[in-house]
């Protein structure tokens, strides 16, 4: 609720003025004759004082046209950033980030972003996340599940410091697993002019590495954190620990692996829990049969 009071020579004018100010749903309280303001009060003139009330102050025209055109800027600017962000998320970009992205975008140019406009954008929020150029570790070791890129990461970093310094980098194929991943790997560094090494056990790694007279970048066998086939063939062992499991029933009846992909397996599994995986402690192998858990060796 708003008071105010209004000091008129006459009640009309006082009126009149309250309807201008508060609008014509304001409540009059009161209204009485007090002395007039400034000389006119002193010598005995007289006015009207008018007290009103109303519960909130009516808005000027322009006000009132400021206050739409806000509104209409705020939702344009919305739209502008919900826009960004589906154009950024159709493009591959994650939603959280892309909503973020589109924050950062400049409220006026939202709408009818161009690329551009959004790539200098997303520039600016992945500054922060670039590596400068740094020098190259003695040995830069790259580890993932299968499949997210290793090999091709490895190829593209070789390709740019090739390109960009002139500098060769020794390549290391450690994956032994994947068909055709050290030939993959062989074929980048034919192209790239890179000297290419084949470590196929530790023993041979360990050699390569001490013998490293330039940066190496070592690619390895994918690891997943969800290696459902390792889990369940060392589930099978140890339900038995110290007897043969025949290569038929780590298969699973054949349901999921043949006899060839078990021997596959258990060597995956040994390069996790072995030491020396050429030389197994606790899973050996049983010749004709299948393998055994050694607990305790």
């Amino acid at each position: 609720m708003h008071l105010k009071r209004y000091k008129r020579k006459t009640v009309q004018e006082a009126l009149r003025a309250v309807r201008e100010d508060l609008g014509p749903q304001a409540l009059v309280l009161s209204t009485r004759l007090v002395p007039a303001p400034g000389v006119r009060g002193w010598l005995g003139a007289r006015a009207v004082e008018v007290t009103a009330a109303a519960d909130r102050l009516p808005m000027s025209d322009d006000r009132h046209l400021d206050v739409q055109r806000g509104a209409r800027n705020a939702v344009t600017a919305q739209r502008g950033e919900e826009s960004i962000a589906a154009r950024l998320q159709a493009s591959g970009i994650d939603p959280e980030f892309a909503r973020e992205v589109a924050r950062s975008q400049p409220s006026n140019g939202r709408r009818g972003a161009t690329v551009d406009s959004l790539r200098r954008t997303l520039a600016d929020r992945l500054e922060s996340l670039v590596a400068g150029d740094d020098s190259f570790a003695p040995v830069e070791v790259f580890i993932g599940p299968p499949g997210a890129g290793k090999t091709t990461t490895i190829a593209k970093i070789a390709a740019q410091a090739r390109a960009r310094h002139g500098t060769r980098l020794g390549l290391v194929a450690a994956d032994g697993f994947r068909v055709g991943a050290v030939e993959q790997l062989r074929l980048y560094a034919d192209i790239l002019g890179s000297p290419l090494m084949v470590a196929r056990d530790p023993a041979e790694l360990e050699e390569i590495l001490e013998g490293a007279r330039r940066p190496l970048l070592l690619d390895t066998a994918g690891r997943s954190p969800s290696d459902a086939a390792s889990r369940d063939m060392l589930r099978v062992l140890s339900v038995h620990p110290g007897e043969t499991v025949p290569r038929m029933a780590l298969s699973g009846n054949g349901a999921s692996l043949n006899e060839r992909a078990v021997d596959v397996q258990v060597n995956r599994l040994r390069r996790k829990i072995e030491r020396d995986p050429a030389n197994p402690l606790f899973v050996q192998t049983v010749r004709g049969i299948g393998y055994r858990l050694v607990p305790t060796p």
